[in-house]
């Protein structure tokens, strides 16, 4: 390939305050996607990813796993890495903003910029999101709570260092106005600028003093480095910029960077805080940032109180990489949220993967094996009214790809290059090579045929590599012939002669719904229980190190755990009933018919926990309920979506009649009915134990 120049991308650097989730990870294969594209296009590449290890929320962790904050990022940024490796993420470095070197070019910055008066000394007295480490202004707010994840902000009062952003509001106005391509989609551009730059902005802060666990400013040791002028010049301190102006050879090539690639969620950070920090360094800004969208649980964020956390490994172990790296990179719209759950991941698969690719490779592979003994040949019997449309969309489907990704529809690429796929599929219906190969006179326009459909797999192969690098490998593998170069791929008929494989692999085979839902069940049990040990022990830690007392403590756990928790309430309940002075007056119902014991042994009754729930759509009275019963889990629908929202079933422990016959009720299977009391009024509410008991266990 012709070298195109240089090109630099950047992820956001993963915080280190847990495992990240197939959204977080999303980015990574994203990434990874785009710059093995770039360096199969004649790039020179440079990919840098990371992780962001200081800040509050760090610290806090730290002392939740009864850990050091430095052993505390160890452990987690070697998890980080961990899952990068295992996706396959070809990173030039992954940088961690404890690295030495990053630390001390931190430093120097600031005091750079201390000294050229962007910052000053002040106080600072506003709202902040200890989740989102960062402050708003009352009009930011969304109903109170932070703009961005949702949460609780507090009111927060502490000395501080802060950027003079006004300085540089209007000349950064003046770059977005005049380089349409720095923030997309252009949606975002449109939030940036009318919802932040437009309406003035405010100075910011960027140190702290509340806290220890960040980069010391070294003249007031006092203040740590707040955590976005940190994170932020990972960018050019992992490719050895210099404050003092002896930048190294590698940053002097790749910057400014061609892509900054991010979560949706911190474009205001990277659109805004990042350019102004570079003009004021005097440093070029980069060439684009692109703000992707998010990747949802079944439309919702993930969460892990919410138990719809999906993790990368486990799809992996279930799927394979490339399953779960063609899935993501397929499914995500160029601008809006995207989608994953366990059931269309296995359409996807059985479709896409195992049918128009996996099923084509293997009949191509067997067809040559059985007709002429694995040898591919041209022997030019060519029927052009069948044959040239084939080669057309072959050989035009490079130039296609390559418009697409110049402009990051990486989602719209990935199905033109199916479109081949599903293009020789039809070539394959149309020539019907087991009927040419009963007619001694047809075979050289059965090896023609069978020649034009492995010729087709390896050009679409060789523009798969990037996305499925490990399926293109072995698909060239199984016929013979070596990965096209991309300036070869419009051409079509340059094998001149190979052989297939004795013996080929099946690429994707065909995955059963009702098996991967039951692994995907044993996952979240897994991962709920996992849940709920590790909040007993940060609970246990936070009362020890006096960051939250023991009542705080157990009143969380036994919302956690579905247990009462307003222990006052129920003493008040029962004072009153020993006073003589009943809350709710006595309920007589209609007697049913007298049955047996025999008919009564019939009925089994078992405690249940709730791992996940969501509301049935088109059903304003019905709950979806995945519940724990012993070592299954099964799917309860229930009419209590008037008493009970979702998000407070999970994790409560429930009376279930086990055995009842399953039923359909709004399209969807109920295997099981969840006991409820009901007043006079109709209101109803859950049976639960009155001491905590295992899933599983017997009512009796």
């Amino acid at each position: 390939m012709t070298n195109k120049g240089k090109y630099y991308l950047t992820t956001a650097i993963a915080y280190t305050s847990g495992k990240p989730h197939i959204g977080n990870c999303y980015e990574i294969i994203l990434a990874d996607a785009i710059v093995r594209y770039k360096r199969a296009d004649g790039y020179d590449v440079h990919f840098q990813t990371g992780s962001d290890e200081h800040g509050q929320k760090i610290e806090t962790r730290a002392i939740e796993e009864g850990m050091s904050p430095k052993e505390f990022v160890d452990m987690t940024a070697g998890t980080i890495k961990g899952l990068w490796d295992m996706m396959g993420t070809s990173y030039d470095r992954f940088i961690r903003t404890t690295d030495a070197d990053h630390e001390r070019q931190i430093q120097k910055i600031f005091k750079k910029l201390y000294d050229q008066g962007d910052i000053y000394k002040g106080a600072y007295e506003g709202k902040y999101c200890t989740e989102c480490e960062a402050f708003y202004t009352e009009t930011q707010l969304k109903d109170g709570k932070c703009p961005v994840c949702g949460g609780a902000v507090h009111d927060e009062k502490e000395e501080a260092y802060f950027f003079k952003m006004k300085k540089y509001a209007d000349r950064l106005i003046e770059h977005i106005n005049t380089h349409p391509e720095f923030i997309q989609p252009v949606s975002r551009k449109n939030e940036m600028m009318n919802n932040f730059l437009l309406p003035g902005l405010q100075d910011l802060c960027v140190s702290r003093t509340s806290f220890k666990w960040g980069i010391p400013v070294d003249f007031d040791e006092r203040h740590v480095v707040y955590v976005w002028l940190d994170a932020l010049s990972n960018y050019i301190t992992g490719i050895g910029y210099d404050a003092d102006g002896e930048s190294g050879d590698l940053y002097k090539k790749y910057w400014p960077a061609d892509l900054h690639l991010i979560g949706k969620d911190i474009i205001r950070f990277h659109t805004i805080y990042w350019p102004i920090f570079l003009m004021a360094l005097g440093e070029p800004l980069p060439k684009q940032v692109f703000g992707h969208p998010w990747l949802l649980q079944g439309g919702e964020k993930m969460s892990k109180s919410k138990g719809n956390v999906i993790y990368v490994d486990d799809l992996i172990n279930i799927f394979g990489l490339d399953a779960v790296r063609y899935f993501v990179l397929h499914e995500m719209p160029y601008e809006n949220d995207g989608t994953i759950t366990w059931e269309l991941m296995t359409e996807r698969v059985n479709s896409d993967l195992a049918n128009t690719l996996g099923n084509l490779v293997n009949r191509t592979v067997a067809m040559s094996n059985k007709y002429f003994g694995g040898t591919v040949a041209d022997k030019g019997a060519a029927v052009p009214e069948i044959d040239d449309d084939l080669k057309a969309v072959v050989t035009s489907a490079y130039a296609k790809m390559e418009k697409l990704m110049d402009t990051l529809h990486v989602a719209d690429a990935l199905t033109e290059i199916f479109a081949v796929f599903k293009r020789l599929n039809k070539y394959i219906d149309e020539t019907e090579p087991w009927v040419l190969a009963k007619d001694p006179a047809k075979q050289d326009r059965l090896a023609t045929v069978l020649y034009n459909l492995s010729e087709g797999i390896i050009i679409g192969s060789s523009l798969l590599a990037p996305f499925l690098p490990t399926t293109a490998g072995k698909i060239a593998e199984q016929l013979g012939i070596s990965l096209r170069d991309f300036d070869q791929l419009g051409q079509f008929g340059l094998n001149q002669g190979s052989k297939v494989t004795e013996k080929p692999e099946i690429l994707f085979a065909r995955l059963d719904k009702e098996e991967i839902m039951k692994k995907a069940d044993e996952v979240q049990a897994r991962q709920r229980q996992e849940f709920v040990d590790h909040q007993k022990k940060a609970f246990a830690n936070l009362v020890k190190a006096n960051r939250m007392t023991q009542e705080e403590a157990d009143a969380k756990l036994a919302e956690l755990t579905g247990k009462k928790a307003d222990l006052a309430k129920g003493q008040d309940a029962k004072d009153g009933a020993a006073d003589g002075q009943d809350a709710q007056a006595p309920i007589d119902i209609e007697a049913k018919p007298e049955i047996t014991y025999d008919d009564f042994a019939k009925l089994q009754f078992q405690v249940g926990e709730i791992l996940a729930c969501e509301a049935v759509k088109g059903s304003k009275k019905l709950l979806c309920s995945q519940v724990k019963i012993g070592s299954q889990v099964k799917q309860i629908l229930s009419g209590i979506r008037g008493t009970y929202s979702p998000e407070e079933m999970v994790g409560k422990k429930v009376m279930v009649l086990v055995n009842l016959a399953p039923r359909k009720m709004a399209g969807l299977e109920s295997q099981g009915m969840l006991l409820c009391a009901e007043d006079a009024e109709g209101k109803l509410s859950l049976l639960t134990p009155e001491k905590d008991m295992p899933a599983g266990a017997e009512i009796c």
